[in-house]
């Protein structure tokens, strides 16, 4: 199940926790950030990557000729990845991108912390959550120390992901929160 939860930056006093679909994009709209539920595909977890691509290629193609975006490819992450902490601990501390970030999770779940207008935005993303962090916006994800996702990742230019790290002890005082 989805869930955001919404802090203080400055205190951590919380702000918002829901895991209503709809309150949910309504607080991340409100700060220029894209969630939608989109229906899932029937295919297992484990799909090839090639089948997640064609299952979702209806909607990802409205998707990216409305936002401009150029192409998707998919990426799997499970706990038997050899790369696994070392992926983790890239994208683990606050930074920035100059395109937007866009996932849409097949299967497994993450979170998308996002600081904004002194606050923290805690969006862990599960099957059927899309998400697109505008580019330019703090954030970090983290899929857990045994992460498990299928994601398709919307972009434009694969350049525009290279992360620019802002130095912020944020991913350390806001751990993501999953329950």
């Amino acid at each position: 199940m989805s869930l955001l939860t919404v802090r203080d930056a400055k205190t951590g006093a919380l702000e918002l926790r829901s895991d209503n679909p709809d309150q949910i994009a309504a607080a991340l709209s409100a700060v220029g950030v894209r969630f939608e539920r989109w229906p899932l595909a029937p295919l297992s977890a484990d799909a090839p990557a090639d089948a997640v691509l064609a299952a979702y290629k209806p909607r990802l193609d409205a998707f990216m000729g409305e936002t401009g975006a150029g192409t998707a490819d998919v990426i799997k992450l499970d706990p038997s990845h050899p790369q696994k902490d070392a992926m983790r601990a890239k994208f683990l501390s606050e930074h920035t991108h100059t395109e937007d970030e866009v996932r849409y999770f097949h299967a497994g779940a993450g979170n998308f912390v996002l600081h904004l207008n002194g606050r923290v935005y805690d969006a862990y993303c599960t099957a059927g959550d899309l998400i697109s962090v505008p580019a330019h916006v703090t954030h970090w994800f983290d899929a857990g120390t045994e992460p498990q996702f299928t994601v398709l990742r919307v972009f434009t230019d694969t350049t525009g992901w290279t992360p620019h790290y802002t130095g912020s002890d944020m991913a350390e005082r806001f751990p993501a929160i999953t329950g």
